[in-house]
């Protein structure tokens, strides 16, 4: 079981000195569309400057086959494909697309040079798209300007990846695998400076790693960092394992961490992408109650344009996603998740005001709404009388 035999080994023991490698290149198209906006981070839309990243984390998963466009792995980090005609493809892609949230943005350090993700929002700033901005780098606050601009045209949130403090037990192994990304301590620094500025900012602590960061302390580091430097929420996911970047990372285990490779072994055999076994309920849940402890969300805030007419349908949505969340974390039946799941989404593609639909119909206007029988006519009339003006 500690025997590792697979082609990236040898690939990844290259210095980590190694220069990066740039290679521009221009792609035919930049911006990916959703059919509505996912239930995590509310992008409707993505659209990155950079292929491969020279913060070149081992847990990566951008690294897998489907993301990562090389067959060495290891070259994640030293291949770096910018995308050169990414600004205008993104002007063109957003004349034509209804707004909505975008995901975007790339600030390792290949963008002090390039400066694609700057401007990449500038034409959002100009076009009135709100954005979402997730980081590794405190590189974002050169940008403040714009972030706040746009922020105060549409909205904008800027959120870090950290899955790790200096006080948790494991930090010492979490930094070696991400050693050539900025400090956490910088990264929180960061999120303060946003907050300060009016920003909504806050933690994205995936993957969580066993046996790394899922212990009850490194949690609670985590959401108290996050809440003594301005952040509103902690969201958390765990670790996933698939195909050529499951090789590269048992690779880093097996040369630099062997203790850690038979319990990943066992963990991650062969074509299961995520654990066979997991405490992730437990450790959402536990979560959960920390955040509200420190007086922050376990979930992200959904950003809506001031002014939006449809932020009733948004909030609603929000409202019940967040429960179908929280239902599965407790095991409650499938049909019933699927219920709520099935509702939010019939909302969200739901062009009308629901406010207006409600006062004009009552409940039979909800019940109009596919997939929102009467019993859910209930939940969305009682969320609907929490915001709407008496």
């Amino acid at each position: 079981m500690g025997k590792l035999d697979v082609p990236w080994l040898p690939l990844y023991n290259r210095p980590m000195a190694r220069r990066a490698q740039f290679e521009s290149y221009r792609p035919k198209t930049i911006l990916n569309k959703h059919k509505r906006p996912d239930h995590w981070f509310w992008v409707r839309y993505t659209a990155y400057p950079y292929k491969g990243c020279q913060h070149g984390c081992e847990f990566c998963y951008c690294r897998e086959e489907k993301y990562y466009p090389f067959d060495d792995p290891a070259d994640f980090a030293f291949r770096i494909q910018p995308k050169e005609n990414a600004p205008d493809l993104l002007r063109r892609a957003l004349a034509r697309a209804p707004v909505d949230l975008i995901g975007t943005g790339d600030y390792q350090p290949a963008e002090r040079k390039y400066e694609l993700s700057r401007r990449m929002l500038e034409i959002c700033l100009e076009l009135g798209f709100p954005v979402s901005i997730l980081e590794r780098s405190p590189l974002v606050l050169r940008d403040l300007d714009l972030i706040q601009e746009i922020n105060d045209r549409a909205t904008a949130v800027v959120f870090f990846s950290i899955i790790s403090t200096p006080d948790s037990a494991g930090y010492k192994t979490v930094r070696q695998m991400e050693r050539l990304a900025p400090p956490p301590e910088k990264r929180f620094a960061a999120m303060e400076e946003l907050a300060r500025a009016g920003i909504l900012t806050g933690t994205c602590m995936m993957p969580i790693l066993p046996g790394l960061c899922d212990d009850d302390a490194s949690l609670q580091y985590v959401v108290k960092w996050t809440a003594e430097h301005g952040g509103q929420f902690v969201m958390a996911g765990g670790l996933t394992l698939a195909d050529q970047q499951r090789d590269f990372f048992l690779g880093v285990l097996a040369d630099r961490f062997p203790d850690l490779l038979e319990p990943y072994q066992a963990l991650y055999p062969p074509n299961s992408y995520g654990p066979i076994r997991s405490n992730w309920q437990s450790t959402a849940l536990r979560l959960r109650e920390l955040c509200e402890q420190y007086g922050i969300s376990d979930r992200m805030p959904r950003p809506i344009i001031p002014g939006d007419k449809r932020t009733l349908n948004k909030l609603v949505v929000e409202a019940l996603a967040n429960q179908t969340y929280y239902m599965e974390l407790n095991d409650e039946p499938k049909h019933r998740v699927w219920a709520y799941r099935r509702a939010a989404w019939a909302i969200e593609d739901t062009p009308q005001d629901l406010g207006l639909i409600y006062r004009q119909m009552g409940l039979k206007g909800l019940e109009s709404i596919q997939n929102v029988g009467p019993k859910m006519a209930l939940v969305v009339e009682s969320l609907l009388k929490a915001w709407m003006p008496t």
